[in-house]
C-alpha cells in the first residue's frame, strides 16, 4: 500500500490473499486470490486459476507486485496478456533476493530491489526504499 499514491487518477485494479482487505483499505477494485507457496501445490494451482480469471477479464496494461508467489504467478499470467511486469522485491529481503524475486528477473519489465547491495547489473536494479 505503500505504492498506493503512485497510481493515483489510474484504474488500478488490487489483488490480495488476504480477505477483509478491501474494507480495511477502502478499496473497490480488489480481487481474494488463494494464499500459495512452493510447499502447497494445489493451492498453487488454485491460485493460478484465480489469476487466469482475473487477469482474462481485466486486461491490464501492467501488473506492479512486490513478490510471493502469488504476485510471480499474476505477473507470467499477465505476460500471456500482454501486460507488462514491476517486480518491486520484498524488503524483508535483506540478505538475498527472494526465489519469487530471482525467478521475477527473467520475466519483468522491470524488476527492482529496496536493498542497494542487492542490485546487480541490469536486474534487479535499486531506485531507493519504500521505508
Amino acid at each position: 500500500m505503500l505504492l498506493r499514491p503512485a497510481f493515483e487518477g489510474f484504474d488500478v485494479h488490487y489483488a490480495t490473499t488476504l480477505e477483509g482487505f478491501a474494507e480495511r483499505e477502502r478499496l473497490e477494485k480488489v480481487h481474494v486470490l488463494p494464499d500459495a507457496n512452493r510447499h502447497r501445490p494445489l493451492r498453487t494451482i488454485a491460485c493460478a486459476w484465480t489469476c487466469w480469471n482475473v487477469i482474462r477479464s481485466i486486461r491490464p496494461h501492467y501488473i506492479v507486485t512486490t513478490g510471493a508467489l502469488p504476485g510471480l504467478t499474476c505477473g507470467l499470467i499477465g505476460r500471456l496478456f500482454g501486460a507488462r511486469t514491476i517486480w518491486v522485491d520484498s524488503i524483508a529481503n535483506s540478505e538475498r533476493l527472494s526465489m519469487s524475486g530471482q525467478f521475477a528477473g527473467h520475466f519483468a519489465a522491470l524488476s527492482v530491489t529496496q536493498w542497494e547491495h542487492l542490485a546487480q547489473d541490469g536486474s534487479p536494479a535499486f531506485h531507493g526504499a519504500l521505508l
